[in-house]
């Protein structure tokens, strides 16, 4: 990825300004990418996010802060995203037995057999992304993000 020829710039960045720049490119193909991969399952990469930790729960409830604390994206709107998923019939929303203003989330099986699709494009489109990569380059690659 030629970052100046991206932004259309001839003139030469100072390495960090270029870093960052690069870093946010990066970023913007991949969400462009899985949100290709996701769009014939009708479903957002925060939705997709929030079923993976649901089905993780192995059959136990989440709430609304479980769901905010794993999501990889910080949003305000789980409660929508939640919504949203209910609507499709891929996750159901109770109420406590123990504490009435407790609500739980689960994933039900339509939402996991939905899921084990998305799985399979996702998958797809990792390798697909991460195929130029040795597994020593993808090593080093983490590495050099942990430094963030």
């Amino acid at each position: 990825m030629n970052v100046e020829k991206i932004i259309k710039t001839e003139k030469k960045m100072p390495l960090k300004v270029r870093s960052i720049i690069h870093i946010e490119l990066v970023n913007r193909m991949l969400n462009e990418t899985f949100t290709n991969a996701l769009k014939p399952f009708d479903v957002s990469i925060q939705q997709f996010n929030v079923l993976r930790i649901l089905r993780g729960q192995k059959g136990k409830p989440a709430n609304l802060g479980t769901l905010n604390e794993r999501m990889v994206t910080k949003m305000s709107n789980t409660t929508r995203l939640v919504d949203k998923l209910l609507l499709k019939g891929y996750a159901e929303r109770t109420t406590c037995e123990t504490n009435r203003r407790k609500v739980e989330i689960h994933i039900t099986s339509d939402g996991k057999k939905a899921l084990e699709k998305m799985d399979i494009a996702m998958s797809t489109t990792e390798e697909e992304l991460l195929n130029n990569f040795s597994e020593k380059e993808l090593e080093l690659l983490n590495k050099l993000l942990d430094k963030f």
